[in-house]
């Protein structure tokens, strides 16, 4: 919330742990809708814990979303989208790929919310605002963030959470976790990088900004296989 709170162009995707470890012996990779579908989870997780990860999920898609609509929509419109798009678009995406629905039974598999989380809210950020229509001419020319230095503390929070909730999507602490640890943390530092060297040689100087969005669409890339064995 800080980082959203200091800078005004958002491009924030957070999602929380989600889908078990596939054990090794199985062909068939498990949706990480309970402990129904992988039994040693249930001690640890009761089906009230693995409900609010869903929650949490579903809250999170919608504040991507309201990314898009900054500036776009007022908040009664805003209030009445919220229901309806969660019933009619969330839901319906979140349990075919994690409920065992017809994309899981395609063998879709999302390790940690980059489809059911990332994909829908782009997608539907991308409608929203075509259908809203543009921004004031005045916040298209100028739309500076309202603060650099809680943009970066909002972004430090940001990706630790981030390999807490990649690392934490196997619901233990094993090779799976290790993995998506590293890989979450490589590939935003990569990215960080390479969006850095970007602004040198397009704009002349590196940009704060610049980096904050090189590291978070890093962490949004890696998200779906952080800790897919290979």
């Amino acid at each position: 919330m800080i980082l959203y709170g200091s800078v005004v162009k958002k491009k924030w995707a957070i999602n929380a742990a989600s889908g078990p470890e596939i054990p090794a012996e199985s062909s068939r990779i498990i949706p990480s809708t309970g402990p129904a579908y992988y039994p040693p989870l249930a001690p640890l997780y009761p089906m009230a814990t693995l409900v609010y990860f869903q929650f949490v999920f579903a809250a999170i898609t919608l504040i991507l979303i309201a990314g898009s609509l900054l500036g776009r929509m007022n908040f009664l419109a805003w209030m009445i989208f919220v229901p309806l798009w969660l019933t009619c678009s969330y839901s319906v995406g979140a349990f075919s790929v994690w409920g065992g629905g017809f994309l899981f039974q395609w063998g879709v598999f999302d390790y940690a919310g980059g489809y059911v989380i990332h994909l829908s809210a782009g997608v539907a950020g991308y409608v929203a605002a075509y259908w809203v229509g543009p921004r004031l001419e005045k916040d298209r020319v100028n739309f500076p963030p309202n603060n650099v230095l809680l943009t970066l503390a909002g972004a430090g929070l940001l990706w630790l959470g981030w390999n807490g909730f990649n690392g934490g999507a196997p619901y233990a602490a094993n090779i799976v976790s290790s993995m998506a640890v590293l890989n979450t943390s490589i590939c935003a530092s990569t990215n960080l990088i390479v969006w850095t060297s970007i602004d040198v040689l397009v704009f002349k100087k590196p940009s704060v900004i610049g980096d904050v969005q090189g590291m978070i669409t890093g962490l949004v890339v890696i998200t779906p296989s952080a800790g897919t064995k290979c």
